[in-house]
C-alpha cells in the first residue's frame, strides 16, 4: 500500500514537470529573467554616461555648453529610467541634470519620483538622506512659504536618517528663520556648528541672533 502511494506520487510529480516543460514555462521564465538583467545592465550603462555628461556640464564655464551637456545627461537618465524604473539613482541623476539647466520645479518632480515608495527602497539610508537634502535645497530656491514648510519636513527626515550632516542642520536653521521660528533656528545652527566648527554660515547666524554657539 505504501509503495503504491509513493509510486503514484512520483507519477504525479513527473507528469507535472513534463507538462510544465511542454508548456515551456521554465524557458519563458529564464527568458524573462535574462531580459530583465539585460535591461538593468543597459540602464546602468545609460546612467554612467549621464553621470559623466553631468560632471562635464558642471566643470565647464561656458553656460551654453553646460546646458547642452545637462540636457544630454537628462536624456540618458530618462533612458535609464525607462529600462529600470525601480532604481532611484536614475531619478536623482535626472533631477540634478534638470537643476543644472535651471529647471528647478521639474527637478523637484524627478526627486519626488525617486523618493516615492516604489523606488526609495533602492537607496541606502545615507543616500536617501542626501536626496532629501538636495530636494530641500531645490525647494528653498523657489522661496515660497509652502515650499519652505515642505523643505523643513525633508530636512527633519534627512537629519533623522543621517544626524552628522552639518549642511542639513544649517539649511534647517535658515528655513526656521524664514518661518520666524528663531528658537528652533538657533538649535539647528548650534547643531551644525557642533558637527562642523568651520561652518561659518551657522556661526554668523548665531552671532546675528545674539546666541553664542
Amino acid at each position: 500500500m505504501e509503495m503504491d502511494l509513493i509510486t503514484q506520487a512520483c507519477f504525479i510529480i513527473s507528469t507535472i514537470i513534463l507538462f510544465l516543460y511542454m508548456q515551456k514555462i521554465p524557458q519563458t521564465f529564464l527568458t524573462k529573467l535574462r531580459r530583465r538583467n539585460h535591461h538593468r545592465s543597459t540602464a546602468k550603462h545609460h546612467f554612467i554616461i549621464g553621470a559623466q555628461l553631468l560632471n562635464k556640464s558642471r566643470a565647464t564655464k561656458d553656460r551654453t555648453a553646460s546646458i547642452k551637456l545637462a540636457k544630454q545627461a537628462a536624456t540618458e537618465a530618462a533612458k535609464s529610467i525607462s529600462l529600470d524604473p525601480t532604481d532611484a539613482a536614475s531619478y536623482i541623476l535626472k533631477a540634478l541634470a534638470l537643476d543644472q539647466q535651471g529647471l528647478v520645479t521639474s527637478a523637484i518632480e524627478a526627486l519626488d519620483e525617486g523618493l516615492a515608495p516604489g523606488t526609495v527602497n533602492s537607496l541606502s539610508y545615507g543616500e536617501r538622506s542626501d536626496a532629501l537634502l538636495k530636494r530641500a535645497e531645490m525647494k528653498v530656491k523657489l522661496s515660497k512659504r509652502g515650499v519652505v514648510d515642505s523643505a523643513v519636513e525633508d530636512l527633519v527626515e534627512c537629519c533623522k536618517l543621517k544626524g552628522d550632516n552639518a549642511n542639513a542642520y544649517r539649511l534647517l536653521g535658515e528655513c526656521y528663520e524664514k518661518k520666524e521660528m528663531l528658537e528652533d533656528a538657533v538649535v539647528a545652527y548650534e547643531r551644525a556648528v557642533r558637527i562642523d566648527p568651520g561652518c561659518g554660515v551657522a556661526r554668523d547666524a548665531l552671532n546675528r541672533l545674539n546666541k553664542p554657539e
